[in-house]
């Protein structure tokens, strides 16, 4: 018997080389799934002016940022945007400044997708080669509602939706993908296990389990194999010895670091 539905996803049209250059942008979600790939070696540009939740500040991050990466993933968390009053213009961060100084309004699918647009167009400027995956948070906000947050995740979905339709049908199969991270949570993880205390954000469980179906999906055989390589040495990095003064410990790290070190010959862009 199946207790679950399980989120099928197709292969990727692209592939994520070992140790290749990436930039995140996005909420909480794209904090967590790049710090994932970070602590992997990864060479990673992470929500380089802090977190951003809706489209229009992910461009504000990529119009800022001069990063030129092979891949990025831009994970949409909202369609909520505060503009300054004074100015009409989409602020970023309130800095902690009075809430009255700020409206609060709600971007349609039509905007959302052209954010969207326009920061692919950036980075392709940058680099034409390069890969965008789309993603949306499946963090919830409860200070909108639950029928509010749904609402505004429906708003997002359909403007990824819209922008990897256009890039296919100009024949730029890969340029722009979506990643059901979203589907995952909210379908295949339906439980409040796969939650953190708040019963908000994703578990550490459920991010690996995440982390695990995207390795899947986007990971070359050279990444994987790479990936083979790493964790042995990972996990005798975090090994916490009953001796750390001890000859044979002192041994121990010699050699891992050794191996270290073969594996930053073998994988140049090697980030630890």
């Amino acid at each position: 018997m199946e207790f679950r539905t399980r989120i099928e996803i197709k292969k990727a049209d692209f592939e994520i080389g070992p140790c290749e250059e990436l930039l995140f942008v996005g909420s909480c979600f794209a904090q967590g799934i790049g710090q994932r790939f970070r602590d992997e070696g990864f060479p990673v540009t992470l929500n380089p002016y802090g977190t951003m939740y809706n489209p229009a500040s992910i461009l504000h991050t990529i119009e800022r940022c001069e990063a030129v990466p092979k891949t990025a993933f831009l994970t949409l968390g909202t369609n909520h945007v505060y503009l300054l009053k004074e100015t009409g213009e989409i602020v970023d961060n309130c800095e902690k400044r009075p809430a009255a100084l700020f409206q609060e309004e709600t971007l349609t699918i039509d905007e959302c997708a052209d954010y969207l647009r326009r920061a692919v167009g950036v980075l392709r400027q940058r680099n034409a080669a390069v890969k965008v995956m789309l993603t949306v948070s499946p963090i919830r906000y409860r200070k909108y509602g639950y029928h509010e947050s749904q609402l505004s995740k429906a708003t997002l979905l359909l403007a990824a939706d819209k922008v990897v339709g256009e890039a296919q049908a100009a024949g730029l199969q890969g340029t722009v993908s979506y990643f059901p991270a979203y589907e995952i949570v909210m379908d295949e993880l339906r439980d409040y296990r796969f939650y953190a205390s708040d019963m908000l954000h994703p578990s550490d469980q459920a991010v690996e389990y995440i982390w695990e179906r995207l390795v899947d999906t986007c990971f070359s055989a050279e990444a994987k194999q790479y990936l083979a390589e790493w964790q042995p040495l990972k996990q005798a990095l975090a090994h916490k010895p009953f001796n750390p003064e001890g000859a044979e410990y002192r041994a121990f790290m010699d050699k891992t670091m050794l191996k270290i070190a073969e594996l930053r010959k073998k994988y140049t862009t090697f980030a630890l």
